[in-house]
């Protein structure tokens, strides 16, 4: 069996973007914290060659369901619930409403849990997921683990990444890169799309 980590690139690659919303990238949006600003220009900078080079791109985007009992909603509070603005796609990342650029919502930390995005990159043949966004320790985390249980090669741009408790995103890039793929620099994010 191949080791992820030792891959670049493994066939066609597509852009995944989890949590790229007001929310966390909002001074007013109840996620936010100061350093996601770090990572806007390299969100922005991958976008852009994904959609230059007719990539697929995900937007995986958090939305809860106004009164129905959430689980995730046990452990942290009440946040981006469909119809506040807060849940949206912040507008530097804004969709342009092209073919290959789509939405898919999630209840839970991982982009694939609960979700039909393993569905749809297997039936673009994807075998490369270049993943960018918030939290590195929780839902970037989350989504990598899963990708590789789904037989992606996961690759986390790591300037395009990061997270309010700097130590734990440090321990995650780490086991990422150990365990369930490759944490690459940003212009070899680039060189993938």
């Amino acid at each position: 069996m191949p080791d992820p980590s030792s891959e670049h690139s493994a066939g066609p690659s597509a852009l995944l973007l989890v949590d790229c919303i007001n929310a966390f990238f909002d001074p007013k949006g109840s996620m936010y914290y100061p350093e996601s600003a770090a990572v806007v220009d390299p969100i922005v900078a991958l976008l852009e060659r994904a959609r230059a080079h007719n990539r697929l791109i995900v937007h995986s985007v958090e939305r809860h369901l106004p009164g129905i009992a959430d689980f995730e909603l046990r452990k942290l509070p009440q946040h981006c619930l469909v119809g506040d603005v807060e849940r949206e796609i912040y507008p530097r990342f804004a969709p342009r409403g092209g073919k290959r650029e789509i939405e898919i919502a999630k209840r839970r930390f991982s982009a694939f849990f609960g979700t039909d995005l393993a569905l749809l990159l297997h039936e673009e043949a994807i075998q490369t997921l270049v993943i960018c966004g918030v939290k590195t320790n929780v839902c970037i985390r989350a989504t990598t683990q899963d990708a590789f249980g789904w037989g992606f090669s996961a690759v986390i741009v790591k300037e395009a990444t990061n997270s309010n408790r700097r130590h734990l995103a440090a321990a995650s890039l780490e086991d990422i890169e150990r365990y369930m793929g490759r944490v690459v620099g940003l212009a070899e994010g680039l060189e993938l799309l």
